[in-house]
């Protein structure tokens, strides 16, 4: 039994030596973990708040978009694109919002609006959407370079090809470049052909009416 206390002392001792060597490393790194997890917990709980309010400004334009009252849409786009940029709710609250601006005949706020979600939104699918209608806006300008610019560039997607190249069509057309025009408009026609593409029959006939109509 003395053998045995012996050992037990000697291992309490040696216990002793190591936490006096590692004693406050150790201590650190539990202090460290704690905070790591109550950090995590605290941003878990921020980020959640954020979604939430974010999703509520996001139903106000929605509702303000049935209503067709721009003003409340723009004004709740506004609050989202400032205190949730970057969110999907900023850049979707945007594309929405311009549509009522542009249906109420503010091409400006429209405007402000598309090219804030060009430069700064990361949802390619949108920022397609945001070029086209900003290529119309600027036609409806009369600035037709500028459209032109916009609806060039990066390729959008497939099922956006048919509509650029129609909106293509008619700002060349209004710059007076008839042969260019006509060869945009059969890029539409012949981008409507391609599986999932965004239009059908009715715009191809469309389209067809508007190169018929350059050719004579």
């Amino acid at each position: 039994m003395a053998v045995y206390d012996l050992e037990e002392q000697e291992q309490i001792s040696e216990l002793k030596a190591w936490w006096a060597q590692y004693g406050n490393l150790v201590t650190a790194i539990a202090v460290v973990a704690a905070l790591a997890s109550v950090g995590w917990q605290g941003f878990q709980y921020y980020k959640n708040k954020q979604a939430g309010e974010a999703g509520s400004l996001y139903f106000a334009v929605q509702s303000a978009a049935q209503q067709g009252n721009a003003q409340k849409a723009r004004e709740a786009a506004g609050q989202i694109i400032e205190k949730f940029p970057g969110t999907s709710y900023a850049e979707m609250a945007a594309l929405i919002s311009a549509g009522v601006q542009l249906s109420a005949g503010d091409g400006k706020n429209a405007r402000a609006q598309l090219e804030w979600l060009l430069d700064k939104g990361n949802d390619a699918a949108l920022k397609d959407i945001a070029r086209l209608r900003l290529a119309a806006v600027l036609l409806d300008e009369g600035a037709h370079d500028e459209a032109l610019a916009r609806l060039g560039g990066t390729a959008p997607a497939p099922a956006l090809k048919a509509r650029f190249e129609d909106l293509r069509g008619d700002v060349l057309a209004a710059s007076g470049k008839i042969a260019e025009a006509r060869s945009a408009y059969q890029a539409a026609i012949d981008a409507l052909g391609v599986e999932g593409a965004e239009g059908g029959e009715t715009l191809r006939e469309v389209i067809r009416v508007k190169q018929q109509a350059l050719e004579g």
